[in-house]
């Protein structure tokens, strides 16, 4: 049973110490998942002279009105036989108390440090362990007495602000509720019963204790309320009898104040035959047993949110990456496989694996061909347009067959339109390869933990493909300006011939350009650039796609990679420097990690060994 409790109570102080304790939230923790009992009573119940009991040392705050003003979380260690009792606070790490007066004067003290030296009150838990031979494996919760009006000095709104502390604790499906209630008070009343039916109505979690049986009037006695006559719980009640205000004046020791408390139970006639199962050292050892059995029936819980958390924990530590390296070689290491693993997943948006690299054949099947078709060669080859380029290519005299220079002109300023649309289509696959740069550059979890290098890989991968957009436009203008420079002679070869084309030379220059005649020059010419037009639309996407996206595959990062041999360690340190959040981060939940997976494994073996 202790190594059972005293597991519970290791994993408790190693989730306070990581933050991850039992400060009233929402959120579900390990401290959350692991049984505790929560003390719960109104103001003046004995509450803390029951807790006193249990430690058999004077340690806690006393007065009137609110003493407990923060909830106490103590943790009981039983150690050897002979060994010197001592306490520790979480806040206060290292230092040993031996004088447990100091120990209250520090519960004094760190309350007010949180609440300042006014009667307010915090959600805030002060830690405590106690290392005693005279005590059982056992974590408690002290929390606020429960009050019904606000005295001076505390706003009105305490009595709710008290109870919805105290309900943040006991709502909790693994908190013991210990409801401490005086005798000489009709049970009716009582403010810890109150709250602990309505949060646990079947008595599930709820353990009933007595106080102040002693100071019952005379021909009065609490038989029936030990009984569970009165009001009955799942479990037995336990009376106990506190030391009178005179016993804590005069510094009666724990050992004799449980003495009297023995002689009390089994001396008086009424409670003889229940003494087997009164007292603070009953409680301390039922409460003890009890919380052996509740962690027991929850261990599977446990092994599943420790599992799961586990789980959680790993995969974000993966997702925050892996500290940095102290050597040269090894920082280098680091930036090329960061670079390898974000020009990886550039490739997968290129290659479909990833979304993205389907918007480029959108250029090359929809755009283009839209550009294409927009530029209306037929409205370009007007009547007017027409005859005013063949007759400025005659010059001072007619051409006597065929107007070769009109038709040079003609084919020449309508293929040249196809500059912008061809540039345009460049310029498209350039804006959206820079996208997938940054979609790439978000999907490298690996390059949001060093935020400089993040920006030079950024910086180099844009500017390698402003250098590839450059050539891929020289190299797609001058396919457009080789079918400028150059026409394809079979396709006027295998037009039919018309001997008439040229008219009668006899006739004036405008009567042999007349409007049938124009009509056949435009049509051979729209004719013939309409196939030029086909064949760059094919030709186009594959000069931008040889120089840019094929490239952007092959050498995206290949400039930055021959800059970065070139830089010392410090340079290479610069752009390693981590974000300090994400170090702070990795390194909590590197510790949080180590402390679930060591529970696992203690938990665990407790489980097998059942």
């Amino acid at each position: 049973m202790e190594n059972l409790i005293s597991l519970v109570n290791k994993i408790q102080r190693a989730c306070t110490a990581l933050g991850d304790h039992g400060e009233a939230s929402a959120l579900p923790t390990l401290w959350d998942s692991l049984p505790s009992i929560a003390v719960v009573g109104g103001q003046s119940s004995g509450k803390s002279s029951v807790l006193e009991s249990v430690v058999g040392k004077d340690f806690l705050p006393r007065g009137s009105g609110i003493v407990t003003r923060r909830p106490l979380v103590l943790q009981l260690h039983k150690i050897d036989e002979g060994s010197r009792e001592y306490a520790e606070f979480l806040h206060l790490p290292r230092k040993r108390f031996t004088d447990f007066a100091a120990v209250r004067r520090e519960i004094q003290d760190e309350t007010d440090r949180e609440t300042g030296r006014s009667k307010q009150i915090s959600s805030v838990p002060i830690h405590l362990s106690i290392y005693s031979p005279n005590v059982v494996n056992l974590t408690l919760v002290d929390l606020p007495g429960l009050t019904k009006v606000a005295v001076e000095g505390q706003p009105e709104s305490i009595v709710q602000d008290i109870e919805n502390m105290v309900r943040a604790y006991i709502e909790k499906p693994n908190c013991i509720i210990l409801a401490i209630s005086p005798a000489n008070q009709d049970l009716a009343t009582s403010d810890a019963i109150k709250i602990s039916r309505e949060v646990d109505p079947t008595g599930e979690r709820t353990l009933g204790v007595l106080t102040k049986i002693d100071l019952m009037d005379k021909g009065t006695d609490a038989v029936d309320m030990l009984e569970g006559k009165s009001y009955r719980l799942k479990f037995p009640w336990v009376g106990v009898v506190n030391r009178s205000q005179a016993d804590i004046n005069k510094n009666v020791d724990m050992i004799a104040a449980r003495r009297r408390e023995r002689e009390y139970f089994s001396s008086t006639p009424e409670y003889k035959h229940l003494a087997h199962r009164m007292g603070s050292e009953h409680l301390a050892k039922m409460l003890s047993k009890h919380l052996e059995v509740v962690i027991k029936s929850k261990i599977p819980g446990i092994q599943s949110l420790v599992n799961k958390t586990i789980a959680e924990l790993e995969s974000e530590l993966s997702r925050l990456g892996k500290p940095i390296a102290a050597d040269a070689g090894g920082k280098m290491y680091s930036i090329m496989e960061i670079c390898r693993l974000f020009d990886q997943i550039y490739k997968e948006h290129l290659d479909g694996i990833r979304p993205g690299g389907d918007k480029i054949y959108n250029v090359f099947d929809n755009q283009l061909p839209a550009a294409l078709k927009r530029l209306q060669f037929d409205k370009q080859l007007s009547m007017e347009n027409i005859r005013k380029l063949i007759t400025e290519a005659d010059g001072y005299q007619p051409h006597l067959i065929a107007p070769e220079q009109g038709y040079r002109r003609l084919i020449e300023s309508s293929v040249v339109s196809i500059r912008g649309p061809a540039e345009a289509a460049v310029d498209a696959v350039h804006g959206l390869l820079k996208d997938l740069v940054h979609k790439a550059i978000s999907e490298t979890i690996e390059l949001k933990q060093y935020p400089a290098l993040r920006v030079e890989v950024s910086n180099a991968a844009i500017e390698s493909l402003d250098r590839m957009k450059d050539t891929s436009k020289k190299a797609t203008l001058q396919l457009v300006d080789m079918e400028c420079s150059y026409l394809t002679v079979d396709f006027f070869r295998k037009l039919p011939q018309d001997v008439d084309k040229g008219g009668n030379p006899t006739h004036s220059i405008f009567d042999r350009y007349n409007d049938s005649y124009l009509r056949r020059i435009g049509s051979t010419v729209l004719s013939y650039v309409n196939m030029v037009c086909a064949s760059l639309r094919n030709s186009i996407p594959k000069s931008i796609v040889y120089c840019q996206v094929r490239e952007a595959k092959r050498s995206l990062l290949d400039h930055f990679f021959t800059e970065l041999g070139k830089l010392e360690q410090k340079q290479l340190s610069s752009l390693l420097n981590e974000d300090p959040a994400v170090m702070e981060r990795r390194a909590a939940i590197a510790k949080r990690l180590e402390l679930y997976r060591s529970a696992q494994a203690e938990i665990d073996a407790v489980a097998w060994s059942k």
